[in-house]
């Protein structure tokens, strides 16, 4: 069944076409993601599809499946400020989702007892307590509390958690993510893939998350050059075909240049016969030019800047601790950094890692110890909220402002406007006010201008939200062979494991253990410490229970007595053990029968084993019980 059909949609920003006259199906239970380079139009043709964007083209259809519920998440969520976080994430025209709001509001205000109860009977009378647990452990899981809080105290990427728990909540039929990991921390991003792995969702996405790619989805589209390209399959089957789809292009394109060249010496004769055939072969002749002349758009950013020298001390913690109140950020944390180290920060969102890169800046002053850093060391810092960026700035006066030109390897320089053209930000775009950039635009410009100042220790905090997975390719090799220190907070675990050597794992309670290995190898020990930890829990419930019913029993003993589960279990021992020997009696007549054959004798002899078997063991149990009466 399909659940959408787009046809011939067009969209158009100005004078640049995003995409032209698309075509798409999606069908019931199908994963797809949408990837594309920054700028190309992955959030217009989702809102598109959610009917929050009209399209373009007279011929232009949206056709969802009329009984399709669509939930849109989008990039930025738009809620009411003056609604409590209670009233956004459950708000709905669900009667179940309404008597849950109306059944938690009452107990976070209980003052009016007629209100819980009425409530407690709605929730009753809807059999609302299992979905009521559900909406619990969604909003746990996506470190949601505090729920008579208003939304207007919320940052950006909590209003984006509250946006996505709402979603999970109502449980639509068809899910539209626009980058639904931004802002989630890896426990987070973990139980949103096993949750979207489900058989049942039907998924579009727009994410740069590669596992989520690999492990998700089962149909990747590309966009590319205002078209559509459908490769089933998950991310590495994306990679083989689309590098074959390449190559197949580029071998196609060389044919259409011979016979271009043959053509073009035929036109230039310009026959005087001009038939049907001869106006034919003009018009194909125009359609075979204009298909050699187009360009592919094939550019990467390239990144090879040279970082300044570090010195022989380059960055030192001794023995700081941070703390807000009862909250320890950190707590006697010691480290020496040496040459070329790539260091990864992991641990739940909250937790500190932000402050923490702000301690070793010396932006935030700690409560004991100190911090050292090397004359030599030079800060590039990529902070997670990106740089203030004057809107009525143009791109090139940004970068223009930092610098005119920057140094290279083996003695060459690099001016601004290369600069940006590396970045992806050719002359025309140079020119555009940096309000008219895309949410990946600003991130890659403010990427280019942390280059910009040339420096030799790079804090990243949170680099891969809204960058395109080309871009986070090459800034993944170029981080590679950076010959600096790298210190990365992410939640990208394909780009952790990539790049990182160790990890810094915030641990809560102010404590930082450092993990010898990448992101999976830390994740598969955890994992099976938890597998471990469960064990035990189980073995110590069992044991707990045990000792409870042991001294459960010798508190019958010594009161003579029996609960009610062992009245009830006496007198059904009492009836079985009652119909066991009625059957007993029977099989013992049937014995006495003269004409039984030798297979008849068998067949009650086996029985006869088995009654009298079960009849001793429910006896054995009647007398244990009678016992304790």
């Amino acid at each position: 069944m399909n659940y959408l059909t787009l046809e011939n949609v067009t969209k158009t920003y100005g004078e640049k076409i995003l995409f032209q006259n698309i075509s798409l199906q999606i069908s019931k239970g199908q994963k797809v993601a949408l990837v594309a380079k920054n700028g190309s139009g992955k959030t217009t043709l989702l809102r598109v599809i959610a009917g929050q964007e009209a399209p373009e083209g007279e011929a232009a259809q949206v056709l969802p499946y009329r009984e399709v519920r669509f939930g849109y998440l989008e990039q930025e969520p738009d809620f009411l400020e003056e609604h409590t976080i209670l009233d956004a994430v459950l708000d709905s025209d669900n009667n179940i989702i309404q008597a849950i709001r109306r059944y938690e509001h009452a107990m976070l205000f209980p003052d009016r007892a007629e209100n819980l109860q009425k409530a407690i009977t709605e929730m009753d009378d809807l059999k609302a307590w299992e979905f009521e647990a559900r909406i619990r452990e969604i909003l746990n899981k996506l470190n949601i509390d505090e729920l008579d809080s208003l939304v207007s105290t919320l940052s950006g990427g909590q209003k984006k958690r509250l946006a996505l728990a709402k979603l999970v909540i109502e449980e639509p039929d068809f899910l539209i993510l626009d980058e639904p990991t931004n802002h989630l921390d890896l426990d987070m991003i973990e139980w949103l893939e096993e949750y979207l792995q489900q058989p049942g969702i039907t998924l579009l996405m727009v994410t740069h998350d590669r596992y989520f790619l690999e492990r998700v989805c089962d149909t990747i589209i590309e966009l590319e050059n205002g078209q559509l390209y459908k490769y089933s399959g998950n991310y590495s089957d994306f990679l083989y075909k689309r590098a074959t789809r390449h190559e197949t292009e580029g071998a196609e394109l060389e044919k259409s240049k011979k016979l271009f060249n043959k053509e073009l010496e035929w036109v230039r004769r310009m026959p005087k016969a001009r038939g049907t055939k001869a106006k034919a072969r003009v018009d194909a002749f125009e359609d075979l030019k204009e298909k050699v002349s187009e360009k592919r758009e094939n550019s990467e950013v390239q990144i090879d800047i040279k970082g300044q020298r570090l010195g022989k001390k380059i960055l030192e913690a001794h023995n700081i601790s941070k703390s807000y109140g009862d909250k320890k950020i950190v707590e006697g944390f010691s480290y020496k950094f040496r040459r070329k180290e790539r260091v990864g920060i992991v641990g739940p969102n909250g937790v500190g890692k932000t402050t923490f890169l702000k301690i070793l800046t010396q932006e935030i002053r700690p409560d004991g110890g100190k911090v050292v850093i090397g004359d030599n060391t030079a800060f590039g810092y990529y902070t997670q909220d990106g740089m203030q960026l004057k809107e009525d700035k143009r791109v090139i006066d940004v970068v223009q402002d930092i610098a005119e030109y920057i140094p290279l390897e083996k003695g060459q320089k690099l001016t601004a406007p290369q600069l940006l053209e590396r970045f992806l930000f050719n002359r025309k775009q140079q020119q555009v006010y940096v309000s008219k950039l895309s949410g990946g635009e600003r991130r890659r410009l403010h990427l280019l201008c942390i280059l910009m100042r040339n420096p030799n220790f790079l804090i990243l905090d949170e680099p891969t939200n809204d960058l395109d997975i080309i871009t986070l390719n090459v800034l993944e090799d170029f981080l590679m062979d950076f010959p600096g220190c790298v210190l990365i907070v992410t939640h990208d675990r394909y780009f952790m494991d990539k790049i990182v050597e160790h990890l810094f794992v915030f641990e809560g309670e102010g404590r930082i253990r450092d993990f010898n290995g990448a992101y999976s190898d830390y994740r598969e020990i955890q994992k099976e410490r938890e597998r471990e930890q469960r064990r035990e829990e189980r073995a110590e419930q069992q044991k707990e229970r045990e000792q409870q019913q042991a001294q459960q029993r010798q508190q019958q003993q010594k009161a003579g007595g029996l609960s009610q589960e062992e009245r009830k279990e006496l007198k059904r021992l009492e009836k079985q053990i009652l119909q066991l020997e009625e059957r007993k009696q029977q099989i013992t007549e049937q014995f006495n029968s003269t004409d039984l054959s030798p297979e008849k004798i068998t067949e009650l002899s086996k029985e006869l084993a088995v009654v009298n078997g079960e009849l001793e063991e429910k006896e054995g149990r009647w007398m244990e019980l009678a016992e304790l009466a």
